[in-house]
């Protein structure tokens, strides 16, 4: 008897469990589709995640699904002002016609200044020198010379930041910097940098170098803000030398992970206006995070630039940045203004292509009416889901005469577009949903025909290593293959 009672207790204790789980998962769905902002497909995949996998669906939502936007993650900058009055007044002098930079190629893609100025508070800066790396030994080469000739400051911002011998390297630098007097600080991602711990900066820190980590976990291995990381990667040096693109630091951006190879990566090295930007971005990020001493910029943080008579005659960029904490999708309307504005050509490099219907529709549209577009994929996937996913997106391009280039030689890890040979976007920001929506992203627009020749350049030479898809190759795919992209296909929006 008391065995009997013990089973219906246990039966209406398990029917109870099931019950409140079944709760929990309608109260979701409701909230994702009428309180969230998502895209339709997003919200039916999360549906189907839901009912389909219910207790796991409810974990993963935890740890995937939750939105951040109307969150106040960045505190108001006592230069926000001057930001607003630069953006104001730069927008009333290309209403007026009255904006002009002795430069044509701003002057052309005028609208697409007008968006990111709308759109983004991205102000145009002008008199900037670049430098364009391709090859992770050259960049960090560099940017340790600039490191050891630091004066004032310091400020290191990366997604991905091992104590390899690369991080080690450049660690004991900053650690020496700071010695000497010059302020150091480290925001990184807890995530992404995941190996890192506070005592690996203990060195740092005793000198009065300061460290930070962005949205970090406070549990073992679990991390309730997983989906929305700080994918950015900035470094200023006193204010006057600035560093934005895809290198992250770690020995396989030197090329020496086994399984990649090669890593071919765009980074850009920045001297002049535009640093002001990195500088306001990284100390927004900063101060976001950091409870004790909040970043104060004066003089020595934003001094005034000293135009040098080689800095290239007059070259606009623009920072556009993005996140999940936006109503809108900023780098994302700056790649789809690039792409609907082209003439000519179209040049995309990217690990990661799964983009929305929107985009996917942009590119179709220009490739049929005439314009040259060329996409350049890695052969080696990180993530599988993500890769085949890609592929299922650039082969349904095929049949627009697009050009389609499986990169052979390591692992494509730039993200880049060019139009009409004239105008770059260089940065953090891959082509998908993940860094047009749930990461926080940065990315330079640069109106410079130099600097597009150069990223053309280096874009010939990696397709004499890339081998060309065909429809006829992509038809002859396996049927393992296909069903892989239907998965990634069917779950891409969660990507």
């Amino acid at each position: 008897m008391i065995e009997f009672m013990h089973s219906i207790n246990f039966t209406q204790i398990f029917n109870w469990i099931l019950i409140g789980l079944f709760i929990i998962n309608f109260l979701l769905v409701l909230s994702i589709i009428f309180l969230e902002r998502r895209t339709a497909m997003a919200t039916w995949a999360w549906i189907l995640v839901l009912f389909f996998i219910p207790i796991v669906g409810f974990i993963i939502y935890l740890l995937f699904g939750r939105t951040i936007y109307k969150q106040q993650i960045f505190k108001h900058e006592e230069f926000l002002p001057i930001i607003k009055k630069d953006v104001e007044t730069q927008l009333e002098d290309l209403k007026d016609n009255s904006l002009s930079f002795g430069n044509p190629t701003i002057n052309r893609h005028d609208q697409l200044a007008r968006l990111l100025l709308n759109n983004n508070d991205s102000f145009i800066t002008t008199h900037n020198d670049i430098t364009l790396f391709t090859d992770g030994h050259n960049k960090f080469t560099q940017l340790k010379r600039d490191i050891m000739n630091a004066k004032h400051h310091i400020h290191v911002q990366y997604y991905i930041f091992k104590m390899d011998e690369l991080g080690q390297s450049i660690y004991e630098l900053l650690v020496e910097k700071q010695r000497q007097g010059v302020h150091v600080r480290i925001l990184y991602d807890d995530l992404g940098s995941r190996t890192l711990y506070y005592q690996n900066f203990k060195e740092l820190t005793k000198l009065g170098g300061q460290v930070e980590r962005f949205f970090p976990s406070w549990f073992p291995i679990i991390n309730t803000r997983m989906n929305h990381r700080n994918h950015r990667k900035i470094v200023v040096i006193d204010g006057i030398i600035g560093y934005v693109g895809g290198f992250n630091v770690g020995d396989e951006y030197l090329g020496t992970h086994k399984k990649f190879g090669y890593w071919r990566d765009n980074h850009l090295r920045i001297t002049g206006e535009t640093v002001r930007a990195l500088q306001y971005r990284f100390t927004t990020d900063w101060n976001s995070h950091h409870k004790h001493r909040k970043l104060i910029l004066d003089k020595n943080y934003c001094p005034e630039i000293q135009h040098a008579e080689h800095t290239r005659n007059i070259t606009p960029i623009q920072i556009g940045t993005s996140g999940p904490d936006e109503p809108w999708e900023q780098i994302k309307y700056g790649y789809l203004k690039m792409i609907t504005s082209a003439k000519q050509s179209v040049y995309i490099q990217t690990p990661y292509f799964i983009p929305d219907q929107s985009f996917l529709d942009a590119i179709k549209l220009v490739a049929m009416s005439g314009v040259e577009v060329n996409i350049m994929i890695p052969n080696k996937p990180d993530h599988p889901l993500v890769y085949w996913g890609t592929y299922y997106n650039v082969g349904e391009l095929l049949d627009t005469n697009a050009n389609i280039y499986i990169y052979e030689k390591g692992f494509l890890h730039a993200k880049t577009l060019v139009i009409d040979g004239e105008v770059s976007s260089i940065g953090t920001a891959n082509f998908d949903n993940r860094s047009f929506a749930l990461n926080f992203e940065i990315n330079a627009f640069v109106y410079d025909k130099q600097l597009a020749e150069e990223t053309l350049e280096a874009y010939e030479e990696d397709i004499k290593h890339s081998t060309k898809l065909t429809k006829e190759i992509y038809n002859e795919r396996s049927f393992i293959i296909k069903c892989k992209e239907a998965i990634a296909r069917l779950i891409s929006p969660v990507l």
